[in-house]
């Protein structure tokens, strides 16, 4: 090169055609004389990263750091309820520019890019503000791509556990989203800006296409734009992915609606057993298989004061099945058979409250409304009690002569006990006749007690049930 030179110095003069003629010649051999070493070697060696700053790489502290953000999401690993915590695989890329790392690439054989380990240069403290772990578990890269113009970028793949917010009141037809928010912990707005690389409809489409489901949730959207944190007077940039899916309710319909649905449709049943001891056994079993079902739903929802529509639909049907149990043992109270309140006349209030004004409400037609007013029939007030009471004295006056004859005498004793045993059998079937009474009258309050019960069982149920299928229809 130096005799090259030394002979341009000495022909100065030389025409231009001839000056032309000389200057391709050195042009081409300075091209073999570089392309003498074409190895990536050299390259790293012209370019000395080992002496590069550590600092944010601009030739001006003014000037920002414009930093491109891209993210392909792969698929949802997992995404817990009870923790609201989600995990996601998703394909990152990363791209800045380094103002003191350039280089020609006809100097170096063409080359325009150069994979170096991430030691060599500065780098953006990249940080997600929804992760709530360090995941070890992801693919470590430890080489960027650098460009001949000084843009470096990094693309690998990430797995990341971040929190979710979850609304589960439409559970299990519910539609979550989940958000990714890329920035800064360190530099501020007036440092780096966070810019994505494409917008909402190719990410969206390039998710679509890589998706992986894992059949319980559905991927609808994703969708990015970039915004700023503000936090104690200081802004940071960021890029937010938004990440809408849809959960696959097929499982929970066959795990947890239906089942209680069934078990709903059998305590409502179970209504119309007649042996009330039967009846209760039942009831018992139904709602402790159902309590299964509501311990299996509280262990898959978070502890949030958001209520699913689902479990105020358990909960109602639980209290239902509760209150048909404690109607079921105040009905059986009423018709035991055995010496309790069955024995006893219904009281004044009951009649007119159940037997006359409830049964009219309940449809139920008795014949003891009439007669809720009348005074029971007793063995002291009975009329044909006081009749034989009378002939029984007329007997004793008018006889009062013979008295005097002894089988005049034992003739009255043994008519008089006569009398005596007829009024006691009497009066035990007036009692027989009133106990009878009492116990049917218990009955038929009973009775109106479990229709009662049937439709208010029957109107909550179809209403929740109602309210329910609109919140998830909507």
């Amino acid at each position: 090169m130096v005799k090259f030179w030394s002979y341009t110095e000495s022909s100065i003069k030389m025409s231009p055609h001839k000056l032309l003629i000389l200057l391709l010649s050195l042009n081409f051999v300075d091209k073999v004389w570089c392309q003498s070493d074409c190895s990536f070697q050299n390259l790293l060696q012209s370019l000395d990263l080992t002496s590069a700053s550590k600092v944010r790489p601009v030739r001006n502290w003014k000037n920002k750091t414009i930093v491109n953000i891209d993210m392909t999401l792969y698929t949802i690993v997992n995404l817990d309820m009870s923790m609201q915590s989600a995990t996601i695989f998703v394909w990152f890329y990363m791209a800045w520019r380094d103002e003191y790392i350039s280089w020609n690439p006809d100097h170096f054989c063409g080359i325009t890019e150069l994979f170096v380990s991430s030691e060599y240069f500065w780098k953006p403290d990249l940080y997600i503000y929804e992760m709530t772990e360090n995941d070890d578990k992801s693919p470590h890269m430890p080489y960027y791509l650098l460009h001949d113009n000084g843009k470096i970028t990094n693309a690998m793949p990430l797995r990341i556990i971040s929190t979710c917010n979850l609304d589960i009141f439409k559970f299990p037809f519910d539609n979550q989203t989940c958000r990714l928010s890329f920035g800064s912990y360190v530099y501020t707005v007036s440092d780096i800006v966070m810019l994505p690389k494409s917008n909402s409809s190719v990410v969206n489409q390039n998710a679509q296409n890589v998706f992986a489901s894992k059949d319980e949730w559905v991927l609808q959207s994703v969708a990015v734009y970039n915004t700023t944190y503000k936090t104690m007077d200081v802004e940071y940039s960021q890029v937010v992915y938004s990440i809408y899916i849809k959960r696959v309710a097929v499982v929970y319909v066959l795990n947890l609606i239906i089942p209680a649905c069934f078990l709903v449709f059998l305590d409502i049943a179970s209504m119309f057993i007649h042996n009330y001891q039967n009846r209760l056994d039942f009831k018992i079993t139904v709602v402790l298989g159902f309590s299964v079902l509501l311990l299996i739903l509280n262990a898959l929802l978070p502890n949030s004061d958001n209520t699913p529509m689902l479990g105020i639909f358990f909960c109602i049907c639980l209290a239902m099945m509760v209150l048909s149990i404690i109607a079921t043992v105040g009905t059986s109270y009423m018709t035991v058979t055995e010496p309790s309140i069955s024995n006893s006349p219904v009281p004044l209030w009951v009649k007119i409250l159940v037997l006359k004004h409830l049964a009219r409400i309940m449809f139920f037609k008795n014949d003891f409304a009439k007669d809720e007013l009348v005074t029971p029939v007793t063995a002291d007030n009975d009329p044909e009690n006081a009749k034989i009471s009378e002939a029984t004295e007329d007997i004793s006056v008018e006889k009062r002569p013979l008295e005097n004859d002894s089988n005049v005498k034992k003739e009255v004793k043994l008519l008089k006990r006569i009398l005596l045993e007829i009024v006691r059998i009497h009066r035990k079937l007036i009692l027989d006749l009133q106990q009878k009474d009492a116990t049917t009258e218990w009955s038929l309050v009973a009775q109106i007690v479990d229709r009662l019960i049937l439709i208010l069982y029957l109107i909550t149920v179809t209403l929740v049930f109602i309210s329910m299928l609109c919140v998830w229809t909507i």
